[in-house]
């Protein structure tokens, strides 16, 4: 999670059970390149030790309002002045409360109340507690002036009983905490993104295939969807978890993949064709396994549809139509042709041959086109480097 580097992110930890999260999610940050400091209440010092959080973040750990030495230079107002972002995890039904009433008597609450920095909150309680209207009209106040707010799970509690009240997934806690960071600049839109490989059988155990990993279009979905977009990820079979937070599509054949892309492009503003579709598909699959003998065995092959020239020719008005061209030889030429003979608005190309780029690599080697001719010539990035270049460059287009 590159957008974490660099930044410093003030972890509140709050008196439940779900205190000992903070731990792991404490050494996730700062693996990520975050500098964190953390508060800690009276309470959750009674779940865990201030030294574990300070072992694990680098710093002393902030926990007495009043200690003279901390306090020396009014520090929980430096300390509210020097955060990127403020997250609460875990965020007992006692801190929401004060949170909504403007309660400051302790470290944690008092910072909260001069900080100007994103806030995001991650309720942990017992499921009746959570569902409560007083907890809930809390957390709809805190809405309402704009704190970010990672529903909690359901599950089993540590009281015995089950319901909705367990931690959020760590996974989409920092997801939360990349987008409380990302300028909302595709809030109100909807995104289309399709993703990984296609598998097309000819029989119950065998297909033809490529080696896409899936990643770039994960990245590009998951990017979107920090900026604030509506997102649907359309995915072909990769090993990729499903990004939190958005909505994935899972199809196995170019067939599937155009069924799905072309019910759902008819909404989106900005389509992102990152998959690598199978260009054939064998004309018939056996209903049963071919047995392996002594004589070869032939295929068929027939074109697959071109999912990508069926949204350029129905593209409606404003709406913006991405391509990749993964290439071998004649990069430009052969990139620039299918940008308008598909009605593209832009096409990112790439030498499989070249070092660092192609399948299966978590970094790439790009090439950006546009109809007007520009070639723009990227470095070698990871993925989600170049996710966030071809966003600001497709939000530059100005028709989204």
């Amino acid at each position: 999670m590159e957008r974490l580097r660099g930044k410093t992110v003030l972890v509140g930890v709050t008196g439940s059970i779900a205190a000992y999260k903070a731990a792991e999610l404490v050494r996730w940050l700062v693996k990520c390149g975050a500098g964190v400091q953390v508060i800690m209440t009276r309470a959750a010092q009674q779940f865990l030790t201030p030294l574990t959080l300070q072992a694990l973040s680098g710093r002393p750990v902030l926990t007495d309002l009043f200690d003279l030495g901390l306090e020396s230079e009014i520090g929980h107002i430096h300390a509210a002045r020097s955060v990127d972002l403020v997250l609460v995890a875990p965020a007992t039904a006692n801190t929401l409360a004060k949170m909504a009433c403007g309660i400051a008597d302790n470290y944690l609450t008092t910072v909260l109340l001069a900080v100007e920095a994103p806030v995001v909150v991650c309720p942990a309680m017992n499921h009746k507690m959570y569902t409560h209207p007083a907890t809930q009209d809390n957390l709809a106040a805190l809405r309402r002036r704009g704190v970010w707010i990672v529903e909690p799970a359901s599950g089993p509690l540590a009281c015995g009983e089950e319901g909705h009240g367990r931690l959020a997934d760590l996974s989409l806690i920092l997801e939360t905490v990349c987008r409380a960071l990302t300028p909302q600049t595709l809030r109100g839109k909807r995104v289309l993104v399709s993703a990984g490989p296609t598998w097309e059988p000819f029989d119950p155990v065998r297909f033809i295939t490529n080696p896409s990993s899936g990643k770039m279009g994960f990245a590009l979905a998951v990017e979107a969807a920090r900026r604030g977009a509506h997102v649907d990820l359309v995915s072909g079979p990769t090993a990729l978890p499903d990004p939190p937070g958005l909505i994935t599509h899972h199809v196995t054949t170019a067939r599937d993949m155009e069924h799905v892309v072309r019910m759902l492009a008819h909404e989106a503003h900005l389509v992102i064709m990152a998959a690598a579709v199978s260009d054939y598909r064998p004309e018939e699959a056996a209903p049963h396994k071919f047995k392996k003998d002594d004589a070869d065995l032939e295929i068929r092959l027939v074109r697959n549809p071109d999912i990508l020239a069926g949204l350029g020719k129905d593209k409606k008005p404003g709406q913006i139509l991405v391509g990749f061209a993964a290439e071998t030889q004649d990069l430009v030429r052969n990139a620039t042709e299918k940008l308008h003979r598909k009605n593209l608005d832009l096409i990112v190309a790439n030498d499989l041959t070249q070092p660092g780029a192609g399948f299966r690599t978590d970094t790439n080697v790009v090439k950006v086109l546009d109809r007007g001719g520009g070639v723009e010539e990227w470095p070698c990035l990871s993925k989600e480097a170049i996710a966030r270049r071809l966003l600001d460059r497709i939000e530059a287009l100005g028709t989204t």
